[in-house]
């Protein structure tokens, strides 16, 4: 059992490229390849006002030809995954505040659904109601259980990036609010890691630690971030993470939409992708994106 205090663990993801339900990859009806691209400066701050000549892009160190290009705050599919096990309990109002709080700055005509999970994951919505934008129901959704039992925490993303295809948005995003640790998933750690690898999405993680609890996972929350094009936040106390709540809401609203079409001559397998930008007057620009994909010629 873990400890009495507890991570919180916020996982914001946005996949970036179109997908088929089945099997996560990339497919020769959908050549697009969609980014979800965030540039930052050396505050950290976003940077608007970009255009599509200041990006460029590289696949396995092949320049393409940018086919699609945007900045607009687009609508997503979000799913919000609560972590209902005994060893939130100490944290739960404050993690259910900042998921509140984070619901509030998204755009406002997001799609939104919610799992709970404890040793097994749920949905907080009816079952007759795979989203809703209402913010009374995912208040509801939200406080939906009681801290009990142990952690699917694995089998509770799975089941969310399996769910949040069913959105009707492009741009999806997984919120998972949990204390790190799984001690009760089907799924393990390197099927979670493959997934995430597979289906393009951004993930933004949150954690809070005690650091007596030897069950908590720093590695694997910066590895999703890094993975994903996201980052990976570690407040100390509730009124930080719900800062960080604020700027992730925000840094999902301003990134830009970059695609480009594939070729399929590399064949089939992981394609790694490098995204480059140059504005005259700005320095040390950082940019955030997803580094990989898995491409599939074939189609069913």
């Amino acid at each position: 059992m873990k400890r009495r205090f507890a991570m919180a663990v916020l996982v914001i993801a946005c996949a970036v490229l179109f997908l088929q339900a089945d099997d996560f990859t990339l497919r020769t009806d959908v050549r697009l390849v969609q980014l979800d691209v965030a540039v930052k400066d050396k505050k950290g701050e976003a940077v608007g006002g970009l255009q599509q000549n200041n990006f460029t892009v590289l696949e396995n160190g092949r320049l393409q030809t940018i086919t699609v290009f945007g900045r607009e705050d687009l609508p997503a599919t979000v799913g919000i995954l609560v972590d209902e096990s005994f060893s939130t309990r100490q944290i739960r109002a404050g993690v259910l505040v900042a998921a509140e709080a984070f619901i509030r700055n998204c755009n406002p005509h997001d799609q939104f659904f919610v799992l709970n999970f404890n040793d097994k994951v749920v949905s907080g919505l009816p079952r007759s109601l795979p989203f809703s934008d209402n913010p009374a129901a995912l208040r509801m959704a939200l406080r939906r259980g009681n801290p009990e039992g142990m952690t699917a925490l694995y089998d509770a993303i799975a089941d969310g990036l399996k769910h949040i295809q069913l959105g009707q948005s492009h741009r999806r995003a997984l919120v998972l609010i949990s204390d790190g640790g799984d001690n009760a998933s089907s799924h393990n750690r390197r099927e979670v890691l493959q997934m995430v690898e597979k289906i393009p999405a951004t993930i933004y993680t949150i954690g809070l630690f005690d650091p007596s609890d030897t069950e908590t996972d720093k590695g694997l929350l910066k590895e999703l971030a890094t993975i994903s094009g996201g980052q990976s936040y570690l407040p100390k106390n509730t009124d930080e993470m719900l800062a960080d709540c604020d700027r992730i809401a925000r840094d999902a609203r301003s990134r830009y939409t970059v695609g480009y079409i594939p070729s399929a001559e590399s064949g089939n397998g992981v394609r790694h992708i490098q995204v480059r930008v140059s504005a005259p007057g700005q320095s040390k620009l950082t940019v955030l994106t997803r580094r990989s994909y898995s491409y599939d010629e074939k189609v069913h």
